[in-house]
């Protein structure tokens, strides 16, 4: 069960931070050519609202690929200094509290998500209904959590060789 939850895990997150490197991209583009064409008094309509709603696509889509490849910073100074046992409770222990963290911010999100869509509110500039990025980000928050509880899991499970 863990390993069919970690392989639709895996396979989303690849493709979300191809989406996030993508919005990148874009709001980069967006932002040098509005940067270019300022001077010339023709700077790009709604250049700001654009880069915010891509920025937010560029910091949640991988922060589900940042913790399967634990790019996300550690301090272990204190940590280290414990038995690898402990380690892994202190890990294990870590590990759920972040996800239970992490799925009541994917729960109030959604509900945000939910009161801006029934509000029918939309950008101010280019009158761009925002909720669908917001229900990205809790989706985000959601997949992190579910790779939480994924490396809770694993780390609960007996250790076999080869494993962290």
């Amino acid at each position: 069960m863990i390993q069919a939850l970690e392989k639709i895990s895996n396979h989303l997150n690849k493709w979300f931070i191809w989406i996030g490197g993508a919005a990148l991209v874009i709001m980069m583009g967006i932002s040098c050519a509005n940067m270019f064409l300022r001077p010339f008094g023709v700077p790009l309509k709604g250049a700001y609202e654009l880069a915010g709603f891509l920025g937010a696509l560029t910091i949640a889509l991988p922060l589900g690929y940042a913790q399967i490849t634990r790019a996300h910073i550690s301090v272990d100074i204190l940590a280290s200094q414990f038995s690898k046992r402990t380690q892994k409770v202190m890990d294990a222990i870590s590990s759920f509290l972040s996800m239970i963290f992490f799925v009541l911010v994917a729960w109030q999100v959604f509900v945000f998500a939910t009161t801006i869509w029934k509000r029918s509110e939309t950008s101010e500039t280019l009158r761009i209904i925002y909720y669908p990025f917001i229900y990205v980000v809790a989706f985000c928050c959601a997949l992190l959590a579910l790779v939480l509880l994924i490396d809770f899991f694993k780390l609960l499970a007996p250790r076999k060789e080869g494993n962290r």
